[in-house]
């Protein structure tokens, strides 16, 4: 039998909110090889390319062979494991974001139906692989890999979905909340404002938010902003202060420490890296 291996990425930070690669990978996995059981913070689609193995979603369990998938949905106890002869080997993309759900949403994968079938070539196998081929962690391998996910998604749709979504009049109020967020994060706006645009209660906006975008409503608007002001600063070239109070934060020491939580550096920092990278490129084409 051929010998393990695991070739995967992960993606530590996530400056597309609508939809990113969160992780992807190819493992031949061995002997009872086994994943949790535990929740994931992301939405995880594998596809098995040889030998088998079996799927737990909460009280229900699938015996999994080549040509088969499985959907891990956010927040959702599940287990996954290699048989014990014959130990599986699956490729898999992990992501997430605003536009995660109701991408999904136009297939028939769903909490009450995980698992797919597809084996008429070798197609979602090679777009699987050519999310992994694809990664990086700037922006031109971040483009690549949602260009691979987004023509991977493209195919569960075709394949296993119709040209209308389930509905769901609760992610309504996501969108909605998404929408006065782009509208409005430059300006002095909270939870309680967001909450009462969407006309629901701060909890019920968290519990949403939880549920569709997997992080609540206050990070997605920090998050937000710190992304605009990282282009405002990287595209800009605005100061600190500027690209601060042009995003909503009236606090420039604030948004420092915010920013670095997020960036990994400070903004004067990110300014002045992206300042020396812009010089660097401009000699070259000289």
């Amino acid at each position: 039998m051929s010998e393990e291996f695991k070739h995967s990425f992960k993606n530590t930070i996530h400056e597309s909110l609508g939809l990113s690669v969160y992780n992807c990978g190819i493992q031949r996995c061995s002997p009872n090889h086994s994943w949790g059981p535990a929740v994931r913070d992301h939405y995880l689609i594998h596809y098995v390319l040889s030998g088998k193995g079996t799927f737990q979603d909460g009280s229900e369990q699938y015996t999994l062979h080549a040509g088969d998938g499985f959907l891990v949905q956010p927040s959702r106890l599940v287990t996954y494991s290699a048989d014990s002869e014959e130990p599986w080997e699956y490729c898999w993309v992990g992501f997430n974001g605003t536009d995660a759900q109701r991408f999904l949403s136009f297939t028939d994968l769903s909490a009450d139906s995980p698992v797919f079938h597809y084996d008429k070539d070798d197609r979602i196998q090679k777009q699987l692989e050519a999310i992994v081929d694809a990664v990086g962690s700037d922006a031109i391998h971040e483009a690549r890999m949602t260009a691979g996910l987004l023509e991977f998604l493209a195919t569960l749709i075709e394949e296993f979905g119709s040209s209308t979504p389930r509905k769901s009049s609760s992610y309504e109020y996501v969108q909605k909340s998404i929408r006065f967020i782009e509208f409005n994060y430059s300006r002095d706006i909270n939870i309680d404002d967001i909450a009462s645009n969407a006309g629901i209660s701060r909890s019920h906006l968290y519990r949403l938010f939880m549920q569709y975008v997997s992080m609540p409503p206050n990070e997605y608007l920090i998050r937000f902003r710190i992304n605009k002001a990282a282009a405002l600063l990287r595209c800009d070239h605005l100061t600190v202060g500027e690209a601060a109070y042009s995003t909503g934060f009236s606090d420039q020491l604030y948004f420092s420490r915010v920013f670095k939580k997020y960036k990994g550096i400070p903004p004067s920092r990110y300014l002045r890296e992206n300042e020396t990278n812009a010089e660097s490129k401009k000699e070259n084409i000289v």
